[in-house]
């Protein structure tokens, strides 16, 4: 779900909970610890940001829902249970090493980490693709280049254990200048594969990136942290999960990934360079295959 979707189906369920409470604006958000003219921008739309994980965990106890409903990743509104040690909202800005993911990767070491990134994973990014991907999507290249070092360096620990699981064609549009790297010089693009393969070598084997045919499966972006918890990315946030059962189910679901994957973690490096290898040296995208 992105964050248009999520911030829409949010608006609609308090608008329903507005309803059935038979209380005005002003006397709604007194009861669940807001102002009215917070409540009523959340109201209008305006913005697809969320309220903080308090705020919304006041609106889910007061009128007694989930929060898995009021956030649409459930259509049961019963409360199931210890909703803040179940679910959490965080929202991914700031320094990194000032956020949470950085602790929940630091609380990991010594355990299995599992991820599934949203494109070309964090740690394997050049500094011209930084650039490049921090220009169109505003934000900042420190914060950005500040958490690539960091990755690196923590996968550098011998008791670092990560596994990535991806989609194949992920890499293979990368390499054709297709979807948000169109813009990306073909020898820069050229330049990030070879800098991903020397990477992967170096980092293996406590870093081991698998591929898979995005035909066949699916995936959000997500990390599972060992078995403390799973943080599921969506847009500038992260829906944390702490209860064990979604956790064991998505684990689940990245052990099935990484059986589907066709290249694995040992071949990854090798299958980046011929990418590099296949790509034009006259430093137009002309593919000879036209």
């Amino acid at each position: 779900m992105d964050k248009r979707h999520l911030s829409d189906v949010f608006r609609e369920r308090l608008k329903l909970l507005l309803q059935r409470s038979d209380r005005n604006q002003s006397e709604f958000a007194a009861a669940v610890g807001i102002d009215r003219s917070a409540l009523s921008q959340l109201l209008s739309g305006a913005s697809t940001r969320l309220p903080r994980a308090e705020t919304l965990l006041r609106i889910a106890a007061e009128n007694k829902v989930s929060l898995d409903w009021l956030l649409g990743t459930s259509q049961d509104e019963g409360v199931t249970g210890e909703i803040r040690e179940s679910l959490e909202i965080e929202e991914a800005s700031g320094g990194f090493e000032r956020t949470l993911i950085a602790k929940w990767h630091a609380e990991a070491v010594g355990t299995k980490i599992r991820y599934v990134p949203a494109g070309i994973p964090d740690l394997l990014r050049s500094q011209a693709l930084i650039d490049y991907e921090s220009d169109i999507s505003n934000r900042s290249r420190e914060t950005q280049a500040d958490e690539t070092q960091y990755r690196i360096d923590y996968n550098r620990r011998p008791e670092t254990d990560m596994e990535v699981c991806m989609p194949r064609h992920t890499l293979e549009i990368f390499a054709r200048g297709l979807g948000v790297w169109s813009g990306f010089p073909v020898d820069l693009r050229r330049h990030q594969l070879n800098h991903m393969a020397a990477l992967l070598d170096d980092l293996y084997p406590t870093f081991r990136l698998f591929l898979y045919d995005g035909r066949l499966r699916y995936s959000v972006p997500y990390t599972i942290f060992g078995p403390y918890r799973a943080a599921i990315y969506v847009g500038d946030m992260y829906l944390v999960l702490y209860a064990t059962e979604p956790i064991r189910t998505l684990t689940r679901h990245f052990d099935n990934l990484i059986r589907a994957a066709d290249v694995n973690a040992h071949e990854t490096a090798a299958f980046a360079r011929r990418l590099a290898a296949e790509m034009p040296r006259d430093g137009s995208d002309h593919d000879p295959g036209d």
